[in-house]
């Protein structure tokens, strides 16, 4: 995903004037071909990320149309003040584009994790969220983004899907179970692990890249009793949006992702994937478990 992103920025760079790219270090010697031929709109700051995003800010200003790129912990939760303020109080807007998701550089220690960055992301007013699931789907929703002019998150990370699915981020299904099924709402990179979780029982499985605006027509319209929700960032980020869209029907929700523990560990994305329950066998687990009593019915 990473290298996708840094192509078509580069892309971008040459097609459209009004871009720019605003760098803490973060991927510098891979943009070094294209602020060599647009030094006036790729700028590095250097390891400053509040700086970057008020640099980017002040870009906006003056009809820029900047892409501001970091690790997730240092783009959102470090510049986060600047973000509010630098960005949503002036008016302006940016597309905020990060690596390493909740755990990707897991091995780099706590300073490298961010599960929290989508649920800091919607304390903020009408921004969009992307969490693409696949490579292949980075290069449509970053141009589409870039050419929208609102403020938005690309979530990037080593862990993907199998296939893109792409998609405007409506609600897509993947595997339909029929009428009245429990509904599993997959964001992001974990579709596959939640398809093998439930290979054998009756859930209709959707899928999204774009959780902020949520489809809530689509929800509505999939939803029946029981909604299962596999998020790879902080479990219950997207809870109140999808409790708020059934608010006029009885329904249950679980809620999957990313722990509020600390783990205090290292290890893999892949080790940490396991730890946090969001593997095949793990959402096998939290998926029974929910709807053993409709399965006991049934």
């Amino acid at each position: 995903m990473r290298d996708s992103f840094i192509d078509t920025t580069t892309a971008l760079l040459a097609e459209d004037p009004r871009t720019a790219l605003v760098l803490a270090d973060i991927s510098a010697a891979q943009f070094a071909p294209a602020a060599a031929r647009h030094p006036d709109r790729v700028v590095n700051v250097g390891i400053r990320e509040q700086l970057m995003v008020g640099v980017a800010g002040g870009l906006a200003l003056t009809g820029l149309r900047p892409v501001v790129h970091s690790y997730a912990p240092f783009l959102v939760e470090r510049a986060y003040e600047q973000l509010k303020l630098d960005l949503d109080h002036q008016g302006v807007s940016a597309v905020l584009v990060s690596v390493g998701a909740s755990y990707d550089r897991a091995a780099a220690g706590r300073t490298h994790l961010s599960p929290a960055d989508v649920a800091l992301i919607d304390t903020l007013q009408d921004w969009t969220v992307h969490v693409p699931g696949h490579p292949g789907e980075v290069p449509a929703l970053l141009r589409a983004t870039v050419a929208a002019d609102t403020s938005a998150y690309v979530r990037l990370s080593v862990l993907h899907n199998d296939r893109p699915y792409g998609g405007d981020g409506s609600l897509r299904v993947v595997r339909d179970a029929g009428p009245g099924a429990p509904l599993l709402v997959a964001v992001g990179p974990v579709l596959d692990a939640a398809l093998a979780a439930t290979a054998d029982l009756p859930v209709t499985v959707a899928y999204t890249h774009r959780p902020r605006p949520f489809d809530v027509a689509g929800l509505r319209a999939l939803a029946g009793t029981d909604v299962i929700l596999v998020e790879p960032y902080l479990a219950g980020t997207s809870s109140r949006v999808v409790t708020t869209a059934l608010a006029d029907r009885p329904h249950r929700l679980l809620a999957l992702g990313v722990g509020r523990q600390d783990l205090r560990r290292y290890g893999s994305a892949e080790d940490h994937t396991r730890w946090h329950g969001l593997d095949a066998a793990g959402l096998r687990r939290s998926v029974a478990d929910f709807l053993a009593p409709a399965l006991v019915r049934a």
